[in-house]
């Protein structure tokens, strides 16, 4: 009886840990993208790496990149996003609005941190 109320917790933990892991850093579910008045957002949490790491959104419409950052004294303050020729270093709380143009189908968008930890993905 001891060793099944060992399976049974150990699993238990398994389960939790798993479920604390993966909140907040889902791949492309997360809802992370709107469109308001024909502009697509899609906002990304930057603190500890970049969360979402993986987004979809619409390609063919005019799109913005957002950046949260909230007390990130880390490497993800320092964004490169080659694409939109943006490479800057983030407030330490705040939003930063990137403008994307109108992104081409097939054509994922990659942003990475300075020294090359922590990086994103937006496919369209």
């Amino acid at each position: 009886m001891n060793k099944t109320v060992l399976i049974i917790i150990t699993l238990g933990l398994i389960v939790v840990i798993g479920i604390i892991f993966s909140s907040g850093q889902g791949s492309g579910s997360a809802q992370n993208v709107e469109i308001r008045d024909g502009i697509q957002y899609v906002t990304i949490n930057a603190k500890g790496g970049y969360f979402p790491k993986v987004s979809t959104a619409k390609a063919g419409i005019p799109t913005k990149l957002i950046v949260k950052t909230d007390g990130t004294f880390d490497c993800s303050a320092a964004l490169s996003v080659r694409s939109a020729g943006f490479q800057e270093i983030l407030p330490q709380t705040g939003e930063t609005e990137i403008d994307l143009g109108i992104p081409k189908a097939g054509e994922p968008l990659e942003g990475i941190c300075g020294m090359g930890m922590y990086s994103f993905l937006v496919n369209f």
